[in-house]
């Protein structure tokens, strides 16, 4: 698989990061599907490695979604901004501390964004808690298992490439 080819699959693996924080749109379908796109256009053993820990890590996720409540945050007042900011502390805490960071980096995304909205710390952590409990948790669930199979496709590339 050429280079070319590779960044059009990490750009449709970036949408579907996207994807998992806009309502409506399937990230984690687009996400599998990028993976899926590689692993049969690069058949060594490591790109099926990839898919198979791919898809068990989304079918869990899907798993620990439907254990969760459902997703209300419309309702929780959760606007297109706050997305952003939970989303781009995300993507930074993992980064930053591999893994487990994406979980303190998206509350961290939530309540820096109320706190520029409300004013209050106190009114910060309470949005903050009326979020998650309207489903933030489950986002962050799909977005965690979104961000493991991202930096797993994007090690075994660079692995391979060298």
């Amino acid at each position: 698989m050429g280079a070319g080819e590779l960044l059009l699959v990490g750009l449709v693996l970036v949408l579907g990061l996207c994807g998992v924080l806009v309502p409506g749109v399937p990230g984690t379908a687009l996400v599998w599907a990028a993976v899926l796109w590689w692993a049969l256009y690069d058949p060594r053993p490591v790109a099926w490695t990839v898919l198979v820990g791919a898809t068990v890590v989304l079918l869990s996720a899907l798993v620990v979604r439907w254990v969760l409540p459902p997703r209300r945050l419309r309702a929780s007042g959760a606007t297109p901004r706050m997305r952003v900011y939970a989303g781009t502390g995300a993507v930074l805490g993992f980064v930053l501390l591999p893994v487990v960071g994406a979980i303190p980096g998206f509350m961290a995304g939530i309540y820096l964004h109320e706190r520029l909205r409300l004013g209050r710390r106190a009114e910060a952590r309470a949005a903050l808690r009326t979020t998650m409990n309207a489903g933030g948790s489950s986002v962050l669930a799909e977005l965690l298992a979104c961000l493991l199979v991202t930096a797993g496709w994007l090690t075994a590339v660079i692995w391979t490439a060298g």
